[in-house]
């Protein structure tokens, strides 16, 4: 016997083997179609399951999984301090982790216009580390590495800036199948058309995945049970997902509705987490089972160049947001408060999520403040079409837009072996869809085909 423990947010999926006969565990597959990650311990195979974040697991001599208890549970426990001193704590806490965490390692920052990044760029320079920043911006897309490169040079980090360029997809996706295993879409790791220039970067990535999730509030107000269900279903549900899962659901003819299955998954995931407050609740709920399966399964790709650390994933920051109250958390207060605290000048650089306004004035982002930026970027996106340069904003846009990305998709949708498990009238229905009624809401569910098909041709 051996046991294994898992983080309270993995940066690995572990997977082992429990008893059981080995087939396709298609109500997991749908669930996968739908919302773009495997739900709690659900891996392709009945007889195959992901470790749980938070338990301690014990595994038999055959590799086979005996018995799995939780050592942590999510809970809320804010406690009556002030908000100095929340930050003191904050301060202390997260520059102890990356401190622990790079040592004197030559560290990869991958920067972006956002918090997160700008927050360990903060604690990174005051902490005197060797850092070497990075940044992208999607071809004939918003500038984002301009906002990157202000921070990087603020910090004094040398910094390099790449271009997601159209249809870099198809030159690594065997490649990036066999690093994620197919258990993420493939349209949203960046990082991959990039990959080989940051080999000679550096010695370990410091990386600043879920920080928007535990530094900020998750619901606006208190919900019941059932509003909580229906906020995380809104969540987690991409434009088309039902769609094509129902459609798998059916030709599979699985028993009974998959919506009714769905929310049915989720309301008892949810009755699992023993927290009143509707927003640590649902921050808790993504902790558990959004992290672990969907932003960790794209760590790999990281990883397969370097080693990874991630402040925010430390299982003492965890603990900490646990006794934080909300109101601390509320419009990232404290990791605002902490660049400012660091280093002021960051402060001044456009918050992406609320451009053109920065850290200091984003609650001008309102009418009738931001009427002038609305006006001149919908200008500049008519000007860019006249052009014939399409205003690139979604990472599928270069992946499945024009006659040569269409020619590609096309080999992995039909091929012959993968018609063996998803119908060419659901392939037929979904790209169709794509081409011709609104490919927005389509994008998803064509990612979740092609990730299928890949998968399928890797193990078949």
């Amino acid at each position: 016997m051996r046991t294994l423990k898992t983080d309270i947010i993995p940066k690995q999926q572990t997977f082992v083997k429990v008893k059981g006969e080995h087939l396709l565990n298609y109500e997991a597959i749908c669930v996968f179609a739908a919302i773009g990650f495997f739900l709690d311990d659900d891996t392709y195979y009945k007889d195959e399951v992901c470790l749980r974040p938070g338990t301690i697991n014990t595994i038999d001599e055959s590799g086979y999984l005996v018995k799995s208890e939780p050592w942590f549970n999510w809970y809320y426990a804010p406690r009556a301090i002030s908000f100095e001193d929340v930050l003191e704590e904050f301060t202390v806490l997260f520059e102890s982790i990356i401190d622990q965490q790079v040592e004197d390692k030559k560290v990869i920052l991958p920067l972006s216009g956002g918090l997160d990044s700008r927050t360990q760029a903060a604690a990174l320079q005051y902490l005197n580390k060797n850092v070497e920043a990075y940044s992208y911006s999607f071809e004939n897309g918003y500038n984002e590495a301009n906002l990157s490169k202000q921070i990087a040079d603020i910090c004094k980090f040398p910094f390099e800036a790449f271009k997601i360029t159209d249809g870099y997809l198809w030159d690594c996706i065997d490649q990036l199948s066999k690093i994620n295993g197919c258990y993420a879409e493939f349209t949203h790791p960046r990082q991959m058309a990039v990959i080989e220039a940051l080999k000679p970067k550096g010695e370990l990535f410091s990386l600043g995945h879920w920080g928007d999730v535990l530094f900020d509030t998750t619901a606006d107000e208190q919900l019941s049970d059932q509003e909580a269900v229906n906020l995380i279903l809104k969540k987690i549900v991409k434009p088309g997902g039902l769609q094509l899962a129902s459609a798998l659901w059916n030709s599979w003819s699985l028993e009974g509705d998959f919506e009714l299955y769905l929310r049915e998954r989720v309301k008892s995931l949810v009755s699992r987490i023993h927290i009143e407050n509707s927003s640590a609740k649902i921050r808790a709920f993504k902790s558990l089972y959004w992290a672990p399966r969907w932003t960790t399964a794209n760590l790999s790709v990281f990883e397969s160049v370097h080693p990874i650390t991630l402040p925010y994933y430390d299982d003492d920051m965890c603990k900490f947001i646990c006794t934080v109250p909300e109101a601390y958390l509320a419009d990232r207060k404290l990791q605002i408060a902490y660049i400012k605290k660091r280093n002021k000048n960051l402060s001044k650089i456009i918050w992406q999520e609320q451009k053109p306004f920065n850290l200091n004035n984003y609650k001008y982002n309102k009418l009738p403040y931001n009427l002038p930026y609305k006006i001149s970027n919908k200008l500049y996106r008519i000007f860019k079409s006249i052009l014939g340069k399409s205003y690139v904003q979604r990472n599928w846009e270069l992946q499945f837009l024009g006659e040569e990305n269409s020619k590609r998709l096309q080999v992995y949708l039909y091929d012959k072996v993968f018609t063996n498990l998803v119908s060419k009238e659901i392939i037929d229905d979904i790209y169709e869809g794509f081409k011709i009624e609104n490919n927005v809401k389509y994008s998803h569910p064509l990612s979740m085909l092609l990730t299928l098909s890949l998968w399928y041709k890797n193990n078949n």
